[in-house]
């Protein structure tokens, strides 16, 4: 092995059960650190014309387009006033970056594979965006999916923008 697939090796170790938790209303979510590039305070966003309500828009981050989705929205929840603890992430998802927008962003977690659990199979689809269930201490953190928060048609229109 060289030193290089043993760096590459090494750094997927480090992000192991490492998960980034943010807020959305109450509710305590934590996403795979590997996806995520970057945490970056609430920008102006810029509107696009026939996006789904819950896409804000593109926001221009140094130079890069990046289209930001509203977490809070996604999940069908009530909208809320930005604020100075309103968070972008942006992650890269299938060779797209994206941002979204959380209430807050909390810290950086370790939760073990085995603390994991599946959610709880609901027939409506309502569980499509949460990969498990993290036990944490005496809390739960609900594990998003990063790569089914956009079909595969949502992830080519942003794609075209």
């Amino acid at each position: 092995m060289d030193d290089a697939q043993r760096f590459i090796e090494e750094e997927e170790d480090t992000q192991k059960d490492r998960y980034l938790t943010f807020q959305i209303g109450s509710e305590v979510y934590g996403i795979e650190i590997k996806y995520v590039t970057e945490i970056i305070g609430i920008q102006p966003v810029t509107e696009i014309p026939e996006l789904p309500a819950y896409m804000k828009g593109i926001i221009n981050l140094r130079g890069k387009i990046i289209p930001v989705m509203d977490i809070r929205l996604r999940f069908k929840k009530a909208p809320r006033e930005y604020n100075d603890r309103t968070c972008v992430i942006v992650i890269d998802i299938n060779a797209l970056s994206i941002g979204l927008i959380v209430d807050s962003v909390a810290e950086v977690l370790t939760i073990p594979e085995e603390d994991i659990v599946s959610p709880p199979d609901v027939k409506s689809g309502g569980n499509r965006f949460m990969k498990g269930i993290g036990k944490a201490g005496n809390e739960v953190k609900l594990i998003l999916d990063c790569e089914h928060l956009l079909n595969e048609q949502e992830q080519e229109n942003l794609i075209n923008i």
